[in-house]
């Protein structure tokens, strides 16, 4: 049975064993128990039980509420959970993110894992084996010190072995955790700080199930949608009766201008769907702005001011002032695989299989959406192939509610199009940044003023305003006004502060309530935009002082973790024996991401033609400082992705549109970064802290990934690119040649 399919029947089964009580008591009597804080997401759900579960048997489950996104997150805890509790990691089955089993801890986003279920799982398994050997000392009459924990038993000094399942009687985990249970050692760590190989890839590799899109289900149906060909527009006819009685064909559902069909075979519903959607009628109206003046659009906009740090007052008089503006275009996710889900509704019950990186967000908005009480409504994820913010997983996992309660009794599997996934998904803001700064003599930033502007970051569900079917209903409901993230992680101004020691600094975030175009999460949020612009500034200030980039960077940095990246990613690339030649350019870029989490540097290396403008990147050395490192690989792959995918957005990608639609619908009108574009080398470096804090590691490559490539390209070209995406054509306009 795959983890998909697993049921809380099935997980709950099992004489003797350990219940899982978490759901049962509400957050609200938890939290009256008195208590310190507790680390990670064990701050919220505090029970030992909701996070490991051991059977009579033996068989051990550990429960996450983050989802495997790609980022190779059940190795890491499997790796936790083992260390602690002293099994081999085959012996921990992980269930992640399913609301009838697991905790809830919210979105998988802001590189929040490691920090919030890695950390809970990590001291929930330190406290349950201090638990199982006390357990045993009892049963043995024997002092704990004289036993441990060992291949999935307490041992004794004098050979007497009780295996976990014989002491797990009585609920014997279900107590609340301590603030500072005893970890292992990292000296005596025999799995932690080790590259162990991802348990999610051979499947992946191999073609088997891994992915929603894999799911199968008996007597499953298939599902397609009629998707409106622009924002607001609404349905005027469409030949219902005809496609009724096409091959194959079980139900056509419409309601309002929401328009689907459902057969019993993949490309019987395909068939249909292009039938009915050459009979739709709409009406359309020109509600977007002028593509050629987005940015002027943007800078009209009335704005709501959020402050970040205000202690400048006036830029002093009398020193180098240097000033710039950066742009960047709507982006999107471009998920290889469009968006998918499964739903069952029987006995009044609601089941949705799907990619949402927030299953009880999730849940809360479809119940809302299907007028079901929470408690009908299951949400369990299963991997995506395409992810890394809101694509269009919740929008597939509410078309799926919906159309599984209009064909009761059977599973109803939702596919999207390429074009749906394209045109109708919640894209990265446009944003512009403004930055001044003024060098004193001694070439040190003596004052910086920076400002950014863009629509919001975050229109997730919760509400179910925020599932784009919801719109389309004959009982529309609208989407909620949006609000600004709050700092310290931010939305638009995340990363909008430098980390750098600068004496007088204002930053300011412009945040636009109006959205014309559809913009939610996309990798990093504001971090990789103002990223993207601080570093690129730096490199235009170290110019104007006359300095080396990574000499001036090290100038404004006190912080030791800080230098240490920038000088290994220096010395690592060779920067200070770097010969220059003609047609390529190097540049460094540095952040720690959220200004919260992991510290990355990077230098780089690009390739320019000047007759066409095209511009590879070549290289990329990075050192990246994580805390401690729980799967060293599992790093490097997360920053090697980072690394491509933001090489993607800064080269290539921005979504196109016309007054009236997005026009962006496939791979030749939105191009990505290609086989043939790849560089030559991208090399990682990790620097581990065995026994410090986990920083969240999924976003940090992405804003100086940008700004290092920008910095190359001026090295290369002599002349300042600063509007995302940096295009051939721009370069090669730029350039003059």
């Amino acid at each position: 049975m795959s983890a998909a399919m697993l049921s809380r029947r099935a997980v709950l089964a099992g004489g003797g064993a350990l219940v899982v009580g978490f759901s049962l008591m509400p957050r609200g009597i938890l939290a009256q128990a008195a208590g310190p804080k507790l680390p990670g997401s064990l701050d919220k759900t505090p029970m030992l039980d909701a996070w490991i579960r051991i059977d009579a048997d033996g068989k051990i489950t550990v429960f996450t509420g983050k989802a495997e996104l790609g980022q190779g997150i059940k190795t890491a805890l499997v790796q936790l959970a083992a260390e602690e509790l002293m099994v081999a990691p085959e012996a921990i089955h992980l269930v992640t993110a399913d609301t009838s089993l697991t905790p809830d801890e919210g979105y998988t986003a802001g590189s929040h894992s490691m920090q919030d279920s890695g950390t809970a799982i990590r001291d929930a398994a330190a406290e349950v084996r201090a638990l199982l050997i006390g357990a045993a000392a009892t049963k043995l009459q024997l002092p704990a010190e004289r036993l441990q924990a060992l291949d999935g038993a307490v041992v004794s000094d004098d050979g007497r072995r009780l295996g976990y399942g014989e002491l797990v009687g009585d609920q014997l985990l279900h107590v609340r955790a301590e603030p500072q249970p005893k970890l292992v050692d990292p000296a005596k760590h025999q799995l932690v700080g080790k590259s162990l190989p991802r348990v999610d890839i051979p499947a992946k590799v191999t073609g088997s199930e891994a992915y929603v899109q894999d799911l199968r289900l008996p007597e499953m149906v298939h599902a397609r949608v009629v998707r409106p060909p622009s924002y607001g527009a609404t349905l005027s006819k469409a030949g219902v009766a005809a496609v009724q009685k096409m091959p194959g064909v079980l139900k056509v559902h419409r309601d309002g201008s929401y328009l689907a069909v459902i057969a019993e075979r993949e490309y019987q519903a395909v068939a249909a769907m292009r039938a009915l959607s050459a009979t739709a009628g709409w009406e359309e109206t020109a509600r977007l702005p002028e593509p050629k003046e987005l940015f002027d659009w943007l800078a009209a906009q009335p704005t709501q001011q959020v402050p970040v740090r205000n202690d400048l007052g006036e830029m002093p008089s009398g020193l180098h002032v240097v000033e710039a503006s950066y742009r960047r275009a709507y982006q999107m996710h471009g998920s290889i695989g469009p968006s998918c889900a499964v739903g069952l509704f029987k006995d009044g019950a609601l089941t949705v299989w799907t990619h949402s990186q927030g299953v009880y967000p999730l849940r809360g908005a479809i119940a809302q959406l299907t007028q079901l009480p929470p408690e009908k409504v299951r949400c369990i994820q299963v991997e995506g192939s395409g992810c890394y913010g809101h694509n269009g997983a919740d929008d597939a996992g509410a078309d799926a509610a919906l159309l599984a309660m209009a064909l009761p009794g059977r599973p109803v599997r939702v596919q999207w199009m390429r074009e749906e996934e394209h045109g109708w998904e919640p894209y990265g803001s446009a944003m512009i940044t403004k930055a001044r700064a003024a060098l004193g003599p001694d070439g040190r930033i003596q004052a910086w003023d920076y400002s950014v502007r863009s629509c919001t970051h975050a229109t997730r569900p919760g509400p179910a305003g925020n599932l784009m079917p919801a719109w389309l209903g004959s009982a529309p409901i609208p989407q909620p006004p949006p609000k600004p993230l709050p700092l310290p992680e931010g939305g638009g101004h995340r990363n909008a502060a430098p980390l750098y020691t600068i004496p007088n600094a204002r930053v300011v975030y412009d945040f636009v309530p109006a959205m014309p175009i559809r913009v939610s999460a996309l990798r990093g949020l504001g971090a990789y935009m103002n990223i993207f612009s601080i570093e690129s500034f730096i490199d235009e200030l170290a110019q104007a002082a006359q300095a080396d980039p990574v000499e001036f960077r090290l100038r404004h940095l006190d912080d030791p973790r800080a230098r240490e990246v920038v000088t290994t990613a220096a010395e690592r690339f060779g920067w200070t024996g770097y010969k220059k030649q003609p047609g390529r350019g190097r540049g460094f870029a540095f952040a720690r991401y959220k200004n919260l989490a992991a510290y990355m540097a990077l230098a780089v290396e690009v390739e320019l033609d000047r007759e066409s403008g095209r511009v590879r990147l070549a290289r990329a050395i990075a050192t990246v400082d994580s805390g401690e490192a729980v799967n060293p690989d599992g790093i490097k792959n997360q920053i090697e992705g980072g690394v491509l995918q933001s090489a993607s957005w800064t080269l290539y990608e921005s979504v196109a549109f016309d007054r009236t639609r997005i026009t962006s619908r496939d791979w030749a009108s939105y191009p990505i970064l290609r086989f043939s574009a790849v560089p030559d080398e991208v090399n990682i470096h990790v620097i581990d802290r065995p026994g410090t804090p986990f920083l969240g590691t999924g976003e940090a490559a992405q804003g100086p990934t940008a700004a290092a490539i920008a910095n190359a390209v001026a090295d290369a070209a002599g002349v300042r690119l600063r509007d995302i995406p940096l295009t051939a054509a721009r370069v090669k306009a730029a350039i003059g040649v």
